[in-house]
């Protein structure tokens, strides 16, 4: 596993000055800002002349066009920041970034579309409803039975997601998901093991197993519960760990991402598998997950900074805006 996610760039020098996107503007700001602080953090370690820039508004812009900078770690979890809005505006400045490019980060942020790519690739993921003010609740709990999770479309970190066992909860779940965003999601409970796959460089991580005593992994399970258990090796024998690690590159390719990330999946109680959602910028604090199964797969967190930076460099036959030889943003 180790050696089939080497990286390329064995000097700090060849990175040039980078700039550390973080902190941001959306409801997963104080997650990014230890993300952020992190990955700086490691990168100064490891001789990196990088630099963080706390994203909030057009003068971040500016402060990355005047900066000098040669490239770009994006450390911002949420909207403005793995949506594609960034990205986007980094293409425009002709600075390469870390990670997917605007159509997988935009399509990775967007649980529906996420969720409508994969059943028309033949991708397993739960039966779901979108809703507004006018939908029928209860007819919505009859399709899907109960119990219910509901969710914003584009939001991370489970924030406005709630777990609806009756019917009549499901009009104030939605008004909570509607909080944050107007476009919710009612999707089918699935009942069974959570897992996560990390993806680097095109290689999956080894699998993590998540179990909470809470009703979900949300966002006191993710950041706050020391009660939380991450079981890493997963329990799976390792031909069951491939499937399901094969089943998260084609899940993370569907929708167009690359370099990095993570796909959430559920195992149902009868062996089948459902995806949940893709991440095109996971969280790098002291709870997360992908620094988490780097480390199982021999990559500490300092190397995994690294391989992610490396991300910003174009891969073969990519073409792009980028400075120099770095004409791209490693974008498969």
């Amino acid at each position: 596993m180790t050696n089939s996610i080497a990286g390329n760039a064995r000097t700090p020098q060849l990175f040039g000055k980078v700039a550390v996107l973080l902190g941001g503007t959306a409801a997963e700001r104080e997650v990014s800002l230890k993300s952020g602080t992190a990955v700086l953090q490691a990168l100064l370690r490891r001789g990196v002349d990088a630099h963080p820039i706390d994203v909030q508004g057009p003068q971040s812009l500016k402060e990355l066009e005047q900066g000098g900078f040669d490239r770009v770690f994006i450390a911002l979890h949420g909207r403005g920041g793995e949506d594609g809005v960034m990205q986007g505006a980094l293409e425009s400045l002709g600075l390469p970034y870390t990670g997917s490019g605007v159509l997988g980060s935009a399509l990775g942020m967007d649980k529906l579309r996420t969720k409508q790519l994969w059943l028309g690739a033949g991708l397993p993921t739960p039966d779901f409803v979108v809703m507004d003010a006018n939908t029928d609740f209860a007819a919505v709990a009859a399709r899907l039975g109960l119990p219910i999770m509901v969710k914003p479309v584009r939001e991370g970190s489970s924030i406005g997601m709630t777990k609806v066992t009756r019917a009549e909860q499901l009009a104030d779940a939605w008004r909570e998901a509607a909080r944050y965003d107007q476009e919710v999601l009612a999707e089918r409970w699935i009942t069974g093991a959570e897992y996560t796959v990390g993806i680097l460089c095109g290689e999956p991580l080894p699998l993590i197993r998540l179990e909470t005593p809470r009703d979900f992994y949300d966002y006191e399970a993710k950041y706050v519960a020391d009660n939380t258990r991450y079981l890493c090796p997963c329990g799976l024998d390792a031909a069951r760990e491939r499937e399901l690690q094969e089943l998260a590159l084609c899940a993370f390719d569907a929708v167009g991402a690359s370099g990095w990330g993570r796909v959430d999946l559920m195992v149902e109680d009868d062996g089948r598998p459902w995806l949940l959602e893709v991440n095109t910028v996971p969280g790098m604090t002291d709870h997360s997950l992908v620094p988490m199964a780097a480390q199982a797969a021999g990559i500490d967190f300092d190397e995994l900074v690294w391989r992610i930076l490396e991300t910003s460099f174009a891969q073969p036959g990519q073409g792009g805006a980028g400075k120099g030889v770095d004409s791209g943003n490693g974008h498969r």
